[in-house]
């Protein structure tokens, strides 16, 4: 069997949760079946049975073109770019809207049957529209043309699956197969190391509250910079935030930052996306870890911090509710959210509320001992990627016998 991943992200080029699922989905893939990524970029590697065939947007769009609708033309340029020459592929699985229509083309035109794993929603994250402008509607359209064609789709949580059907209600229950999101419980552990911490003026003799994210609405990092005027003023705050949606959420963050410092000057903002090892470095002595994301369809970063012993202070929506056990593995947040663009309808509440568990954790360490290991152990029992490779491989066979015979 030859399956063809597509998606926009893939090592080096990782900025978001998709990009880590596919790297890890696709190395534990290859150990049974033959592998193809489709990815957006320079890559070219074949490894064993791992093939990468990276592809660049046309050069008349990604040159002639201006306007945030840009991305979204790129997106569809190199869909079309990415199907023009499959060979031996028996299945397709697309990964997010980005490279949704590759699936949608490739099942019409090789007649193989589509996968579609989706890690967000078009129709849920309203937002968009501030990043990819007039766009937003292309990508809304991409995604929507794929999601009610492709023949399996896979959730990436049951809260995942429940959005589906409510966002897009023509589809078939059925068709939807919820397959967690892993974590490679060998890389993800806690280590002793501080160089991270010390290199990015973390000091480690100071319990820290740590964010890790991209700026963007979704996350809700601003939320927990409102958080900060409701902790004690000693408190230390890790932000390892970069990669903004766009230049008007990184300013405003940085005024945010700026205001809350004032008061509260062991605020430390890592302005990039660092490596996977420091990220585990930065995990491993946090005192408390904050995911306060008003739209998440699972939330890996959660699986990557309870990994490392790091108990967590978490928004109660999506897929979160399945990862984090509110109590056990840490506190789970809860707010009232818009229901078209998902925010706290009383951001000042949530803000509060967040602060209230952080600083209830901050003081407890004992708790925060206790949480951490039920945490690493929740994460063995049920979230490793040799299970989900395996879920993910019968899915395949099961489309590809059904298809064989039909005809």
């Amino acid at each position: 069997m030859r399956v063809g991943l597509f998606t926009r992200e893939y090592p080096p080029q990782v900025y978001g949760g998709a990009g880590v699922h596919v790297d890890y989905l696709s190395r534990e893939l290859a150990k049974e079946i033959e592998v193809e990524v489709h990815c957006w970029g320079p890559q070219r590697s074949d490894a064993g049975r791992l093939h990468v065939r990276g592809a660049e947007p046309w050069a008349e769009i990604s040159n002639g073109t201006e306007g945030k609708f840009k991305g979204a033309l790129e997106a569809f340029s190199l869909n079309l770019t990415q199907i023009k020459a499959l060979e031996g592929i028996d299945v397709v699985h697309t990964h997010t809207w980005y490279v949704s229509m590759a699936g949608y083309l490739a099942k019409k035109l090789y007649g193989v049957p589509f996968v579609l794993t989706t890690h967000s929603l078009e129709p849920l994250r309203a937002w968009k529209a501030e990043q990819l402008g007039s766009g937003y509607a292309m990508s809304s359209w991409m995604e929507r043309t794929a999601i009610l064609d492709a023949d399996a789709i896979i959730a990436v949580s049951s809260g995942t699956k429940d959005d589906i059907l409510r966002a897009y209600p023509e589809v078939e229950p059925g068709r939807i197969h919820v397959i967690y999101n892993g974590i490679d419980l060998a890389e993800y552990q806690k280590t002793e190391e501080t160089r991270a911490l010390t290199d990015y003026g973390v000091n480690p003799a100071v319990p820290y509250v740590l964010f890790v994210g991209r700026i963007t609405r979704q996350k809700g990092v601003t939320h927990l910079v409102d958080a900060i005027r409701h902790m004690p003023p000693e408190t230390q705050v890790v932000l390892c935030a970069g990669a903004p949606d766009t230049p008007e959420i990184a300013a405003e963050l940085r005024a945010k930052v700026e205001d809350a410092r004032k008061n509260h000057p062991r605020i430390v903002w890592i302005e990039k996306m660092v490596t996977r090892q420091e990220t585990i470095q930065l995990y491993s002595h946090a005192r408390v870890f904050c995911c306060p994301s008003v739209y998440e369809p699972f939330g890996i970063i959660n699986l990557e911090a309870m990994a490392c012993r790091a108990p967590v202070v978490a928004s109660a929506t999506g897929g979160i509710k399945e990862v984090v056990v509110d109590g056990e593995t840490g506190y789970l947040v809860h707010f009232d959210q818009d229901p078209v663009t998902s925010f706290p309808r009383d951001p000042e509440r949530f803000a509060k509320d967040l602060a209230a568990r952080i600083n209830q954790l901050m003081a407890d360490p004992e708790e925060c001992r206790q949480f951490g290991e039920a945490g690493r152990r929740r994460v063995e029992e049920t979230f490793s990627w040799t299970a989900i490779a395996y879920q993910t491989i019968d899915l395949y066979r099961q489309l590809i016998d059904h298809r064989k015979t039909a005809h």
